[in-house]
């Protein structure tokens, strides 16, 4: 056999591997949005009822009223919420291919480091999203509704456009819900390697600037939802520094053990 013919067998050995993750790949996205087209209907069949849901933190702020000036405003919000539901409905179904495409290619060890943070997301983004229906939207609502009343002889009204509102909710759930998996990502990272607490603990003053940030990013431009966020963001922060103390600690008395009984 040539060294041609060895060149030809190594690459063809190497396409099949890969040929066989892509049509995998495959089959998780097309599952995946098998999934969420399923979820959108569903969701789209609901809408009004999950939008009614979504405006009663509006209503128990005093506000029985929204407005559409934009023919076809309702008709995409619809779609909207329908699509936001979805996504939250899919996204179970969504992580299970993720773990099944990944899982494969780890080992045991880091299959039983992997599966909690996959089984935690959903959890910790339902408590954040639940954090900012419950607590922190009535309270930004109650705050920019203060707003209305008699200026100068001329009367103030609010009225919010089914769109506008709709973005602000979007806004709140998303941003508290995917804030609240900070402390996964910062264990994530430690675990595989890339930082460390003493490094995390380094960097405290950059990551309340950073939550700051991104307060000011994902909720409407007012202090009181910036803090809202903004605080608890820094106090998620400490519970992943604390978590990683108890794991270093866990890890130590461990490998003692090991020793000892070597």
């Amino acid at each position: 056999m040539s060294e041609t013919d060895d060149i030809h067998d190594e690459v063809d050995e190497s396409a099949a591997p890969l040929l066989d993750h892509l049509l995998e790949l495959r089959k998780r996205l097309l599952i995946s949005l098998v999934a969420l087209g399923i979820a959108f209907l569903l969701c789209l069949h609901f809408s009004r009822s999950i939008f009614a849901f979504l405006v009663q933190p509006l209503l128990r702020a005093g506000q029985g009223r929204l407005i559409y000036t934009d023919i076809f405003e309702a008709f995409f919000v619809d779609i909207k919420v329908a699509f936001f539901a979805a996504i939250m409905l899919a996204f179970p179904i969504v992580a299970m291919q993720i773990w099944r495409f990944i899982a494969p290619g780890l080992y045991s060890n880091e299959k039983r480091a992997f599966l909690p943070f996959l089984v935690m997301t959903p959890l910790l983004f339902l408590v954040g999203a639940s954090m900012a229906y419950y607590v922190a939207m009535p309270i930004a609502l109650h705050f920019l509704l203060g707003y209305q009343g008699n200026i100068g002889g001329v009367q103030q009204t609010a009225l919010p456009a089914v769109g506008n509102y709709l973005n602000f909710v979007t806004k709140f759930i998303f941003g508290f819900g995917v804030a609240f998996l900070l402390p996964l990502v910062l264990l994530l990272l430690e675990r595989a390697g890339f930082v460390t607490r003493q490094q995390l603990v380094a960097g405290r003053r950059y990551a309340i600037v950073a939550s700051v940030a991104i307060a000011a990013v994902l909720t409407p431009p007012d202090i009181v939802s910036q803090l809202l966020l903004g605080v608890p963001l820094i106090l998620l922060y400490e519970m992943a520094l604390l978590a990683m103390l108890f794991g270093e600690k866990r890890r130590k008395k461990e490998t003692d053990l090991v020793v000892a009984e070597d």
